[in-house]
């Protein structure tokens, strides 16, 4: 036994180490995404049948062996099938991580401000009057697929057009709103609506559409009720309600205009980079 020990010691080495480490991490990310999704469950289903065929297996019942092999070859597949949005999501979490970003400089800071106070004065009109509104603010992650749901406009952003988007009776008020390069680029677009059903009863399609873009894409959006004009912001797939507009300015800031993190200038540059400045 002691001999075993002092082999293991001796064979044991830093590269060992890291190895351990990075499949420790993506162990402990990977319970993490289970327990946010609808994944748990269904993993927990996926186990049953792995245990079931070890015991069918030891036990010799080999009819039920024979049948839980096929089941388990087409599981797979069906996985794959069933989590393909939270797979597309991860992967996309991964390209866009901050070790993948690159870091930019000489980034006019000004010109943001203005495009986010245009943004805030027209959340806050829709607030006041009850207008509902939902508008995406695009990042990383094109929404070109989505921008071809609606109309393209490719506009600079000002209060004024976005109150005329999203009055009562324009025809493009009930689709999204997609704010690219600080640009108004599309409107009245549909987005995907969320799965989440944690999400409480009350919230209707506006802001499960809200929810549902940033579960697929690492946009920022904005979303005013229309019953009683209470402003939400949704991220990551998280949505915070009842805020008020000093905290929507801020929120729109910190996301695009981050000046102590020099990291975070990636993301600044996404929202300019297509943008005519």
């Amino acid at each position: 036994m002691q001999e075993f020990f002092t082999s293991l010691a001796t064979g044991f080495g830093i590269f060992d180490i890291i190895d351990i480490g990075i499949i420790a991490f993506i162990i402990y990310k990977a319970l993490g995404f289970i327990r946010e999704s609808r994944a748990e469950q269904i993993v927990k289903g996926f186990l049953v049948l792995i245990v079931a065929t070890f015991v069918s297996n030891l036990c010799h019942l080999y009819a039920l062996n024979w049948i839980l092999n096929g089941v388990m070859a087409f599981g797979i597949i069906a996985l794959v099938v069933v989590f393909q949005p939270e797979l597309r999501r991860v992967l996309e979490y991964i390209g866009r991580g901050k070790i993948l970003s690159m870091k930019f400089s000489a980034i006019d800071n000004t010109w943001v401000k203005a495009t986010a106070s245009s943004i805030t004065r027209a959340v806050d009109c829709f607030s006041t009057g009850k207008v509902g509104a939902l508008i995406v603010m695009e990042r990383d992650v094109t929404l070109s697929d989505i921008a071809e749901t609606g109309t393209t406009l490719d506009a600079g952003v000002t209060a004024e057009l976005l109150e005329n988007i999203f009055y009562a009776g324009a025809p493009m008020h009930d689709g999204a709103v997609i704010i690219r390069g600080g640009r108004v680029y599309a409107a009245g677009c549909m987005l995907p609506l969320s799965r989440n059903r944690s999400l409480p009863s009350e919230l209707g399609t506006r802001h499960r559409a809200g929810v549902g873009i940033t579960e697929v894409s690492d946009a920022y959006c904005i979303i005013v009720s229309e019953e009683t004009g209470v402003i939400s912001t949704a991220y990551d797939g998280k949505i915070k309600r009842f805020l008020d507009i000093k905290s929507v300015e801020k929120g729109i800031l910190n996301m695009f205009l981050d000046e102590s993190s020099s990291s975070s200038e990636s993301g600044l540059k996404a929202f300019l980079r297509r943008g005519h400045v």
